[in-house]
């Protein structure tokens, strides 16, 4: 059995140690022992290679990556060498290549034994970025909604205002839809609100929440939209225990994914959207609150029999501005994956080109795993 590393394990109010600040790194981090096996990781690169800590400790660099710049290779057998190689093209476990800042360092008084870190020069971290870049260069940061706040939250404002005075002259009966109008007025507006302060803002209150109700309530939302859309079939399993996430942030999680799912399979003679919920046993972030280990049982599946992502933008949907649709601006799912981590969650995309269908595949903890 591997031992979980120091970093794991915490005692309330302890100060951080060195290795709790290691593991709090963005940069993916890997331990190597003089034969060139990974001996331990941090959270930053089981994110980074989709792979738990378990799953990566004990295999060799040449298993895990395939670096087209050779040196690299050469720097790592050389075991005393200090690297540092930017925009490096590397395939991790055999996915398409993708660009990285590549540092290699040995680790003073062991012999042998090195770091081994990658950075990806743009992902989803760019959205909280503030324009300066890595290393000087040119950083990509979020300032659309800085930008275009007061021109939509002015017209918002005036629609909530109609959906009002609509409201005191319709039935009871009538009077859903525009309570619902209200209440996703509200929503944007506060969805606005985030945006603007992206860069600075921490992850919104989480309370406990009931997952089938945020699904209805994005179904709500995207069929007031757009009547015409595909049936969404569930597949609910009702025994599944509340959940702790921001509700407003779950529920655009879900219209983008719903909303996703729409557009892709629309033009499919017989479209088809389902979501379903279940218990996923085996799935864990080592990097929970505090550092211990977290679980993620609770697992929200959307998937579409759209013709899927273009496969050479499968490894890149979630950064920020790259996107498959004609006028999409690729926003949608970086934040979408922003706001599951925030909830202490995980999202991943799969294809099954067999049956032809799309999957997104959203992660969560239970309330009561972690503290609001």
């Amino acid at each position: 059995m591997i031992a979980l590393p120091d970093w794991r394990r915490s005692e309330p109010g302890q100060k951080p140690d060195p290795k709790r600040v290691v593991a709090s790194l963005p940069l993916a981090l890997l331990q190597l022992d003089p034969d060139l096996i990974v001996a331990t990781v941090n959270p930053a690169a089981e994110q980074l290679m989709g792979q738990s800590y378990r799953r990566l400790v004990g295999k060799s660099v040449a298993e895990l990556f395939d670096f087209e710049e050779p040196l690299i290779l050469g720097r790592l057998a050389d075991g005393e060498a200090h690297l540092f190689a930017r925009g490096v093209r590397v395939r991790i476990m055999g996915q398409a290549p993708r660009r990285f800042d590549v540092m290699t360092s040995p680790v003073t008084h062991c012999p042998g034994w090195q770091l081994l870190m990658l950075h990806e020069g743009v992902g989803v971290e760019a959205l909280t970025g503030d324009g300066s870049g890595a290393g000087g260069g040119e950083g990509v940061a979020l300032r659309a909604p800085e930008v275009l706040a007061h021109e939509i939250k002015n017209p918002l404002a005036g629609i909530r205002g109609a959906a009002q005075l609509l409201d005191r002259k319709l039935s009871e009966r009538d009077r859903a839809m525009t309570g619902l109008i209200t209440a996703e007025v509200d929503r944007i507006a506060k969805l606005i609100d985030q945006m603007q302060s992206l860069s600075r803002r921490s992850a919104e209150p989480a309370q406990q929440c009931n997952l089938h109700e945020a699904v209805r309530r994005a179904q709500a939302v995207l069929t007031a939209a757009h009547p015409a859309s595909a049936l969404i079939e569930e597949e609910f399993d009702p025994s599944l225990p509340p959940i702790m996430a921001n509700p407003d942030s779950l529920v655009q999680v879900l219209l983008n994914l719903l909303s996703n799912a729409r557009e892709a399979c629309q033009h499919e003679t017989a479209p088809k959207i389902s979501v379903r919920t279940r218990f996923a046993s085996g799935i864990q972030l080592h990097a929970g609150p505090g550092g211990k280990p977290l679980r993620l049982p609770i697992e929200l599946r959307v998937s579409d029999n759209g013709p899927g992502i273009d496969p050479k933008l499968r490894d890149h949907i979630f950064e920020p501005f790259v996107t498959g649709k004609k006028n999409g601006q690729g926003l949608g799912l970086a934040l979408v994956q922003k706001l599951v981590r925030e909830m202490n969650g995980r999202i991943t995309h799969d294809r099954d080109e067999a049956k032809g269908i799309t999957n997104f595949r959203i992660h969560l903890p239970v309330a009561g795993s972690v503290q609001p």
